[in-house]
């Protein structure tokens, strides 16, 4: 999954910085395989967040995670706009699909 947040003008430092503090936090968290945050170059209030879970089921229990919960409240007021981009991951460099065949939803959160 892609996640593009629009941060309010001025905030995506200090929204990257709460981004950054997330991944940390999923670092030990059953299914997430990846979590990058990216800065647009661009466009100076756009972030790109790329994320790789097993399955959605892996996603959706994240998010009722209470340390996951309280950092999407803290980065909340910064984000002016969000768009999420779902995708199935089909191979390449560094990528073991065959964690994702089993996943028949199609989409890899």
């Amino acid at each position: 999954m892609y996640g593009k947040l629009t941060a309010s003008p001025g905030k995506r430092d200090e929204l990257v910085l709460i981004l950054l503090e997330a991944s940390r936090s999923l670092k030990d968290m059953a299914g997430c395989e990846l979590y990058i945050i990216n800065e647009s170059v661009d466009d100076p209030d756009t972030i790109w967040v790329t994320e790789l879970w097993s399955d959605g089921e892996a996603h959706a229990g994240s998010l009722k995670n209470e340390e996951v919960l309280a950092v999407i409240q803290r980065a909340r007021p910064l984000i002016a706009g969000a768009e999420q981009v779902r995708l199935r991951p089909v191979g390449g460099k560094g990528l073991d699909v065959s964690m994702f065949r089993n996943n028949q939803t199609g989409t890899a959160s």
